[in-house]
C-alpha cells in the first residue's frame, strides 16, 4: 500500500458499503429474538427489566444486552427507567395475536446457520466459531493458528487503511511522542499516526503470530524506521512502559466488561504521567438506544467475541473510575468515533 494513502484518503466516502457487512448478522438476531425466542409477544404481556428479561427468558446478560440495545436502536422496544417495554410498531405486527403479525413471514428463516447460532449465544454467553463455520474455532483461539490470524489480520488491515487516516487527524497528539498501539493487529493505525503526525514514533504491541505479520507489513508500508513491533501478551504482563499515548483501535469491543476495566486500568498504570488514552472504535450513545448501524454491528462481535459495542457513558464512567480524567468523544469515519481520556 502506498503510505500517502493514510493521509489523503479515498475519493468517496464507503460508510455505505461498511454498514453492509458491520449489521450482515442483525436480521439473524430479529429473526432469533422472533421466532426462537417469542421475545415480543412475552413483553406484549407484561413490560420487564433486563435483568427480569434475561432470568425469565433463560437469557445471558451480555447478548441480552446486545439484543435490546439493537432492538431499541430499531424502534421495535423503547426503555424508561430501566424498564422495556413495546412500541407500537411492534405491538401491532411482532406480536401473536394481532391479525397484522408477521412472524411466519421470518419463520421461514429460522434455520439459518447464523440465526441458530445466535440462539446458544443469547443462551449460554458463550461466543460462536467464526463465521458459524465448523472449521473455525472462536474468534480468540482461532486468531493463535497462522493461517486464520493472516487472514484476519489483512481484513482488518484494509479496512483500517480507510479508518486509519480520520482517527489519526481527528486526534491532537502535539505534545506527546511515543504512542503505543496496543492489540494493533498489522500496524495500520500506528502507520497512519505516524504519517500524519511526523513528530511521533509507535511500537505496535500483539501476540504471535499477529507480531511477525504486523513488522512485515509495517516494513513494506515503508515505515519499519518508525513503527516497531513489540510481542506481549497485554492480559498476561504489564504493559510496557516509556509511551506517553496509548491507543486501543477496534479492541476493546471484543471483550468483556471485566475485561476491559482490566485493559484500561493497564494502560493508566503503565502511560507516562500526562499522557492520553485513544480509544476507537463504534460506539452508542449514552442512552444506548443507538444510532442503529453500531447497534448492529454489535450484533456480529456479540456473535463471535467475548464482548460488544460500549456506550460513550460506559466508556466514560470505566475511566473516570481508573483515574482518567478529561474525557472527550468525536466522530470519525464510517459511524466510528474516538474517546480521548489524559492521565493526570
Amino acid at each position: 500500500m502506498n503510505a500517502q494513502l493514510l493521509t489523503a484518503g479515498p475519493q468517496f466516502d464507503p460508510s455505505a458499503i461498511y454498514r453492509r457487512r458491520d449489521g450482515i448478522y442483525a436480521t439473524d438476531l430479529l429473526i432469533a429474538g422472533l421466532v426462537g425466542l417469542d421475545f415480543f409477544s412475552w413483553l406484549a404481556r407484561k413490560s420487564a427489566d433486563a435483568a427480569t428479561i434475561c432470568r425469565e427468558l433463560g437469557l445471558a446478560a451480555r447478548p441480552a444486552d446486545v439484543m435490546l440495545t439493537y432492538f431499541a436502536a430499531a424502534g421495535l422496544v423503547e426503555e424508561t427507567g430501566g424498564i422495556f417495554q413495546l412500541t407500537p410498531v411492534a405491538r401491532e405486527h411482532l406480536v401473536k395475536g394481532s391479525p397484522w403479525f408477521i412472524g411466519p413471514y421470518y419463520a421461514s428463516l429460522k434455520d439459518r446457520p447464523v440465526c441458530l447460532d445466535l440462539l446458544k449465544v443469547l443462551r449460554t454467553g458463550k461466543p460462536a466459531n467464526w463465521g458459524s463455520s465448523e472449521r473455525e474455532k472462536e474468534w480468540a483461539k482461532a486468531m493463535e493458528a497462522d493461517e486464520f490470524a493472516r487472514g484476519f489480520t489483512a481484513a482488518m488491515d484494509c479496512r483500517g487503511a480507510f479508518l486509519g487516516r480520520a482517527l489519526a487527524q481527528a486526534v491532537e497528539c502535539g505534545k506527546h511522542r511515543r504512542l503505543l498501539d496496543i492489540g494493533g493487529g498489522s500496524g495500520i493505525y500506528a502507520c497512519a499516526f505516524v504519517a500524519n503526525h511526523r513528530h511521533l514514533t509507535a511500537a505496535v504491541y500483539e501476540k504471535p503470530p499477529v507480531d511477525r505479520i504486523a513488522a512485515q507489513l509495517i516494513a513494506e508500508r515503508g515505515f519499519a524506521d518508525r513503527v516497531a513491533v513489540m510481542a506481549g501478551d497485554m492480559f498476561a504482563e504489564p504493559l510496557p512502559t516509556g509511551f506517553d499515548l496509548h491507543l486501543y483501535s477496534n479492541v476493546l469491543h471484543d471483550w468483556d466488561v471485566p475485561v476491559v476495566k482490566d485493559l484500561l486500568a493497564r494502560s493508566f498504570a503503565a502511560l507516562e504521567p500526562g499522557g492520553m488514552l485513544v480509544i476507537h472504535d463504534m460506539h452508542l450513545n449514552a442512552q444506548k438506544n443507538g444510532p442503529l448501524p453500531v447497534a448492529e454491528y454489535s450484533v456480529i462481535l456479540m456473535h463471535s467475541t467475548e464482548g460488544r459495542i460500549y456506550s460513550v457513558a460506559e466508556i466514560e464512567g470505566w475511566l473516570l473510575a481508573v483515574g482518567f480524567a478529561d474525557v472527550q468523544y468525536r466522530p470519525t469515519a464510517a459511524d466510528r468515533s474516538v474517546v480521548t481520556a489524559r492521565k493526570r
